[in-house]
């Protein structure tokens, strides 16, 4: 028996029902360029990192609004079932996790995007230093 065996998986009802639920709280990189690319985002993408950080590269077509920021009045503008998708830095940064909370609050679906920016210059995917910047809007 191995360390990865010793304790048993999951019986298969839980394991669906797990991996079933995490999806309704993250998506991954690979997913948001594909709908991206394909011109279809039914989602709005945050960066919530720092401004500095933004500026020096960040997803194409992210908005920026740095997850301290987010706040009613800044969101005013979209549906209110608007799904947004949050990323930071990367699995090492929990500002995602931190404006998912926020966005919960307000009563916003929120998905995260757990590899940020890491995961996606590790997919292979182009940054953008243009400017979308939501704080300082409202």
């Amino acid at each position: 028996m191995s360390l990865v065996t010793e304790v048993p998986a999951a019986p298969q009802a839980v394991a669906l029902a797990h991996f079933a639920a995490m999806l309704q709280f993250e998506t991954d990189c690979w997913d948001v360029h594909h709908t991206l690319a394909s011109g279809t985002a039914d989602f709005v993408l945050l960066d919530v990192r720092g401004p500095a950080q933004f500026a020096a590269g960040h997803i194409p077509g992210a908005t920026h609004l740095p997850h301290g920021k987010i706040i009613k009045s800044k969101l005013a503008h979209y549906p209110d079932d608007t799904v947004f998708v949050t990323y930071c830095a990367g699995p090492h940064c929990n500002g995602a996790a931190r404006a998912a909370i926020r966005l919960a609050r307000l009563g916003r679906p929120v998905k995260i995007m757990p590899g940020g920016i890491t995961g996606w210059i590790d997919e292979g995917f182009a940054l953008d230093t243009a400017t979308d910047d939501l704080a300082a809007q409202a």
